[in-house]
C-alpha cells in the first residue's frame, strides 16, 4: 500500500498508509509507505506503485492519498531555552509555508495565492476568464453528478449524511463570483484571485488499484486504463502552478503520442488561474478538459487529489471509450506530475498495452 500525505501531521503523522493498512482490517503483513509530494502527493504514489509493478516487486498495490485540513494541528517552533522571554508565534498547518527556512529567497516563499497573482500578471489570465472557468467547474460538477458519473466513484464516510460534496455551488455564475472581493492582493492593488476562482480547504481521501497481468484475477476485477507515460517537471517556486505545462508534455512525449491524440483531460484546479495557464499553453481542446467539473467545484484535500484525478480520468475514458488520457497536477513549491492512460478497451489490438501496470477501477471517499 502506498499513499500520499502533505501536512503529515495530526493523526495522519505516523506513516498513514501504514495506519489505514491496519485499521481497515487488512493482514498485518501487507506493508505501507507514505509519500509526502505536497499536492501531489498520491498521483506520485501511483507513479511510484507502477514502476514495483513494472520490474516485478509486487504483483497488487493500493495506492491513494488522505487529507484532513480541517483537522490541521496549529504548531509552535521549539526553543533554545526551556521557558524564553519572547513572544512565540503558531503556524497553522493546513497549508502554504510555515517555519520557512530563513535561507529561502523571499521571492519563493510568497503565499499561494499571491504566486497566482504573480503568475497570471505573466501570461495575462484577466479576472474574467477565472470566473468564468470557475462558474464552469461548478456546472460540470453539478451536470455530472446529476447524471450519475460519480455514483460509482464516490462512497460515504461512515458517521456522516453527505450525499455529495459540499463544494459544489449549483447556479454558480460567473457575475455572482464577480462580486466577490480578492483575497490576496486589494482591488487597488490588482487582485484578481478570489475564495470563488481558487480550491476551497477539504477533506478526503482517494483509493485506486493497481496491478501486473494477474491482479484479475486476484482483485475479480478487469483491467480499464493501462499508465502509458508518467512525468515530473519543476520550476521556480512562486510560478509552481505552471510546472504541469512541461510534466505533460514529458509524460506524452514518453507514451509516443500528442496533444492531438488525447481524448480527456483531468486537470487539478488549485486556482482557475493556474488551471488557465496551463490549458493555454497546451495545444488541448479546453472542453475535454475536466468535463464532470474539477477542484475549484469537489474541493483540493491535498494529499488525495492525485488519486481523485487518476481515478476520474480512467472512469471518464471508459464511459467516452476514449483511447488516451492525462491526469495533471501543479505542486507548491514549484512542481508538477502528470501521467497518461491509455483506455484498455480502446486500444486496437494491434498495439495492445502490456498489462503490467494496469489501472483497476478507483473509488474516492469525500468530506469537503
Amino acid at each position: 500500500m502506498i499513499f500520499g500525505n502533505a501536512n503529515g501531521a495530526g493523526e495522519e503523522n505516523r506513516c498513514v498508509a501504514r495506519m489505514a493498512t491496519l485499521l481497515a482490517g487488512l493482514p498485518v503483513d501487507i506493508p505501507g509507505t507514505t509519500v509526502n509530494r505536497l499536492c501531489g502527493s498520491s498521483l506520485d504514489a501511483a507513479i511510484i506503485a507502477s514502476r514495483q509493478i513494472a520490474v516485478d516487486e509486487a504483483d497488487v498495490i493500493l495506492v491513494g492519498g488522505v487529507e484532513s485540513m480541517t483537522r490541521a494541528p496549529w504548531v509552535l517552533p521549539k526553543t533554545t531555552k526551556p521557558f524564553p522571554a519572547h513572544d512565540l508565534t503558531m503556524a497553522n498547518t493546513a497549508l502554504g509555508w510555515r517555519l520557512v527556512n530563513k535561507a529561502m529567497p523571499k521571492e519563493w516563499t510568497v503565499s499561494l495565492g499571491e504566486a497566482t497573482e504573480q503568475l497570471r500578471e505573466r501570461y495575462g489570465i484577466s479576472r474574467e476568464r477565472q470566473d468564468e472557468f470557475a462558474a464552469h467547474s461548478h456546472q460540470l460538477a453539478e451536470k455530472a453528478w446529476d447524471a450519475g458519473f460519480y455514483d460509482d466513484l464516490v462512497v460515504p464516510v461512515p458517521g456522516t449524511d453527505l450525499t455529495r460534496d459540499e463544494g459544489i455551488r449549483p447556479g454558480s455564475t460567473a457575475e455572482k463570483l464577480a462580486t466577490l472581493n480578492p483575497v490576496f492582493r486589494t482591488p487597488e492593488q490588482g487582485g484578481t484571485v478570489t475564495a470563488g476562482n481558487a480550491s476551497p480547504l477539504s477533506d478526503g481521501a482517494s483509493a485506486l488499484w493497481l496491478g501486473s497481468e494477474s491482479a484479475s484475477e486476484t482483485l475479480g476485477l478487469a483491467p480499464i486504463a493501462r499508465i502509458a507515460g508518467r512525468a515530473a517537471a519543476a520550476n521556480e517556486p512562486q510560478f509552481f502552478g505552471y510546472a504541469p505545462v512541461e510534466a505533460a508534455n514529458r509524460a506524452l512525449a514518453r507514451a509516443g503520442i500528442g496533444w492531438g491524440d488525447v481524448g480527456a483531460v483531468e486537470l487539478n484546479e488549485a486556482f482557475a488561474a493556474q488551471s488557465l495557464a496551463c490549458l493555454d499553453a497546451w495545444d488541448v481542446d479546453p472542453a475535454v478538459v475536466n468535463a464532470w467539473g474539477g477542484a475549484i467545484a469537489v474541493g483540493h484535500p491535498l494529499g488525495a487529489s492525485g488519486g481523485r484525478v487518476l481515478g476520474t480520468l480512467a472512469r471518464r475514458l471508459q464511459a467516452s471509450s476514449e483511447r488516451w488520457g492525462v491526469a495533471a497536477i501543479c505542486i507548491g513549491v514549484g512542481q508538477g506530475l502528470a501521467v497518461v492512460l491509455e483506455n484498455v478497451s480502446a486500444a486496437s489490438e494491434d498495439a495492445a498495452p502490456s498489462p503490467s501496470d494496469d489501472v483497476a477501477p478507483s473509488t474516492s471517499d469525500k468530506e469537503s
